[in-house]
């Protein structure tokens, strides 16, 4: 009985990819069209779009056309194809602007745009494109039902701007290079001013400050012991329960021990 069943299963599949093959080869568009469709439907995405591919150009300015090339677009979504998905999708919402999938199309070419971010590491260069995009879409549907996925698509995307911004001042304070991880950190500060990062960035920017000043050449020190304070004052402003309130407090008295000096001598 088994030996049956899986002849018969052998059987329909084969069949079933004998038809396949065949509409491929054919030239009825039509029965290309339904059975993308149905392929579709059963999840079937890259047997779908290879056929719907094959038809795009026939349907063009015929009612199904609209039909047609949402399923295409949304093929190449499903099968995780984000960089096309999102530009089929962008070229549905601009040839059908008056489509009941209009906003849908919109927020999934946006979306798309969002899946091809890199980890924060590397270029930012698709992030800011798809943040883009996606507070596009934002301002033109603010009642989507989409748009808290869209909002929180764009916090994440942020946070990874704002960790890879981090992490260059972060590594510039490591390599000892304090004037250029102060720069960092400032336009951090000022790029970022509600990050959950704000008071790292704090502290190692205080940090940075702190050892440039200690071991600064002499015509240069006061002003740098000076400016170390500032960043001392604006952290414990801030962040008067920190964790890292000890040792902020342990630079504060060494930098004034050693802008007393100063005092003394003039």
């Amino acid at each position: 009985m088994k030996k049956f069943f899986y002849i018969l299963l052998a059987s329909t599949i084969l069949s079933s990819c004998g038809e396949y093959q065949k509409v491929l080869k054919s030239e009825d568009i039509a029965t290309k069209f339904k059975m993308g469709e149905e392929l579709y439907n059963e999840g079937k995405f890259a047997k779908a779009n290879r056929l719907f591919a094959q038809i795009v150009p026939n349907y063009r300015g015929k009612p199904q056309a609209e039909k047609l090339m949402y399923l295409y677009s949304n093929s190449f979504y499903e099968m995780k194809d984000y960089y096309v998905a999102g530009y089929q999708f962008e070229r549905f919402a601009s040839s059908y602007p008056k489509s009941e999938k209009l906003e849908e199309a919109s927020f999934l070419s946006a979306k798309s745009y969002s899946m091809l971010s890199p980890i924060y590491s590397k270029d930012q260069k698709e992030t800011v494109s798809a943040i883009e995009k996606l507070q596009t879409f934002i301002n033109l549907f603010p009642d989507s039902e989409y748009s808290a996925d869209a909002n929180a698509l764009v916090q994440e995307l942020d946070l990874k701007l704002e960790t890879k911004a981090y992490s260059i001042a972060k590594q510039y304070n490591t390599i000892a290079d304090y004037e250029a991880s102060i720069k960092s950190f400032d336009n951090f500060i000022f790029d970022f001013p509600g990050s959950s990062l704000r008071e790292k960035a704090l502290f190692y920017r205080l940090d940075a400050a702190y050892k440039l000043a200690m071991n600064s050449v002499e015509r240069k020190k006061q002003a740098r012991l000076n400016q170390a304070k500032e960043y001392y004052e604006s952290f414990k402003k801030s962040y008067v329960n920190s964790e890292y309130i000890a040792e902020v407090d342990d630079m504060a008295i060494e930098l004034n021990e050693a802008l007393n000096n100063y005092s003394t001598k003039s």
